[in-house]
């Protein structure tokens, strides 16, 4: 089945989104004040690629948002599309999306961006089809999927008339496509003279046209970003170099933001740390709305997690409130759907299906199935990309397990790079990931997670569930929409895909000098450079 990642929204959205695609606002404004001294960004983050083809996490995409430009894009604490690369993006019917570029485009190298180069972006992320980019999860509207999984661009999908037009032949209606177009790691629009059409750049080589370039690099270490000289567009950075620092450990992060070695400190630091921090006079803690949510994916095709009762019955004792408190310090609120709190069509589906954590009903669930106990489970996470806090997490779900006197756990933790292709490959039969917005609608905490095993390959498949996506990405009624969301729910909480664990907020400690850090902590978590200064 082809993946259709994108759904449509309510009919008044849509007229403000596509009226606001034109908008010389150009993606909430540059930075304020002028020119400002360089800054330094502390993170734990771990980048997986800088090249746009490869990536599908947040460390990646904080680079890329500042490297690279996306046809258009959305401004902090808003939901409104405007142009980022292109002047405007207009449907002309419900499978047809034209979008012209603005004049004198360049990139960092002096080239010009053309039109050429927007369709050859999205070509050669789709050729190279790496397992943890996002084009072949969320370009569904203009690709075909074979049997063994391969993803082609459809025949005719991206049409180039002239330099500065581009035009979309989507294969279904879809009107909310152009919010793909704000994600780079779908779409980042790349120097076609620069990037091979067959694999990766490395990393320290890429090159955009966004507000920043990338001037030296270092995996794990440090990336150096220069103001881009060629940028024409809206957000000029105030900074003319920006540094981000890449720590292993929270608490050697915390450590730097204390001595002012660096400026900002932005995930993760472990609840204590950020507790502790609120307590310094000389830093600030900031915390915007959040949308980031944890959850724990099953093995669902093969493996120790296949049959459905071992699934509920690990959900039937899965304490969430023991995780927020124990392994964040009440820091992060339970989660009882895949879809957090605010989202229209949003219901607790876990928490109406199971209640309270209760052993003997998870006993019972195994017993009606026949399956003998302890059930042996192998679990995974990893150690620093999710923050210190991610092996407390993974040390209270073991204990809930094996308190229940019903699993026999194994925990394996990898770093993240590796981490991320051997949970496809099946090396563990429940793992730890976590989730930030491409956008802001429901069916993004849906559809990339229940569509035929997801972005994560988990091998969970339901026609029904893949039916409804399907119906609530056809509709622009609200209420339709809605109770298409509240169906899905309610199956993956009966099929338990996987358990969602709990929601957070966008922290960011910033030290003196420091302005436009808490402009730009919104639920997308896109830390924009362009929006921070520093000034003594």
């Amino acid at each position: 089945m082809k993946r259709k990642i994108f759904a449509l929204v309510g009919a008044g959205t849509l007229a403000v989104s596509l009226a606001a695609c034109g908008d010389d606002d150009g993606g909430g404004g540059g930075a304020k004040g002028g020119e400002g001294e360089s800054w330094t960004l502390g993170t734990t983050d771990s980048v997986t690629a800088v090249d746009p083809a490869g990536s599908y996490d947040l460390g990646s995409s904080t680079l890329e948002y500042n490297i690279y430009q996306t046809l258009v894009t959305v401004p902090a604490n808003s939901t409104e599309i405007v142009g980022d690369a292109a002047e405007s993006c207009t449907y002309d019917d419900p499978q047809t999306l034209t979008c012209t570029l603005k004049p004198g485009l360049k990139f960092s190298n002096g080239n010009d961006l053309t039109s050429s180069d927007v369709k050859y972006s999205f070509e050669r992320a789709i050729n190279i089809q790496d397992p943890n980019g996002a084009a072949i999860y969320l370009l569904g509207s203009i690709t075909d999927s074979a049997d063994d999984g391969t993803v082609t661009l459809t025949d005719g999908a991206i049409e180039t008339p002239d330099d500065t037009t581009v035009i979309f032949h989507l294969d279904h209606p879809d009107t909310t496509f152009q919010y793909v177009l704000t994600y780079p790691g779908a779409a980042a629009i790349v120097d076609e003279d620069v990037f091979p059409a067959d694999e990766k750049l490395a990393d320290e080589d890429v090159i955009g046209s966004g507000p920043y370039k990338l001037s030296q690099y270092e995996a794990g270490v440090q990336a150096v970003l220069e103001r881009n000289e060629e940028y024409t567009g809206d957000n000029t950075g105030g900074a003319s170099q920006v540094f981000i620092q890449y720590f292993a450990e929270a608490s050697a992060l915390k450590l730097a933001i204390e001595n002012e070695e660096v400026d900002v400190a932005w995930r993760s630091l472990a609840p204590t740390d950020i507790t502790d921090l609120q307590e310094n006079p000389d830093v600030t803690v900031a915390s915007g709305k959040g949308s980031e949510i944890r959850y724990w994916v099953f093995r669902v095709d093969k493996g120790a997690a296949k049959d459905v009762a071992i699934r509920q019955a690990a959900a039937q004792v899965f304490d969430r409130d023991a995780i927020s408190t124990t392994a964040y310090d009440g820091t992060v609120d339970p989660l009882y759907s895949i879809v957090p709190p605010g989202y229209a069509g949003q219901k607790d589906a876990f928490s109406e299906k199971y209640g309270t954590p209760n052993v003997e009903a998870a006993q019972q669930i195994l017993d009606d199935a026949g399956i003998e106990t302890p059930v042996k489970l192998t679990v995974g996470w990893t150690p620093t990309h999710y923050g210190p806090a991610a092996e407390d997490e993974a040390n209270e779900l073991q204990r809930q397990l094996e308190d229940s006197g019903l699993f026999d756990v194994e925990l394996k933790s990898t770093e993240w790079e590796q981490y991320q292709t051997i949970y496809k490959e099946g090396a563990y039969d429940l793992w730890m990931l976590g989730w930030f917005p491409d956008y802001p609608d429901a069916d993004n905490y849906l559809s990339p997670f229940v569509v035929d095993g997801g972005f994560f390959q988990n091998g969970y498949s339901n026609p029904d569930a893949n039916a409804l996506v399907t119906q609530e990405q056809a509709s622009a009624d609200a209420a339709v929409r809605e109770d298409a969301f509240g169906q899905l729910q309610d199956i993956v909480a009966n099929d338990v895909p996987f358990i969602p664990s709990w929601v957070g907020q966008n922290t960011g400690i910033y030290g003196p000098g420091m302005d436009g850090v808490e402009d730009t902590l919104d639920p997308s978590f896109i830390f924009r450079f362009w929006l921070v200064t520093k000034n003594s």
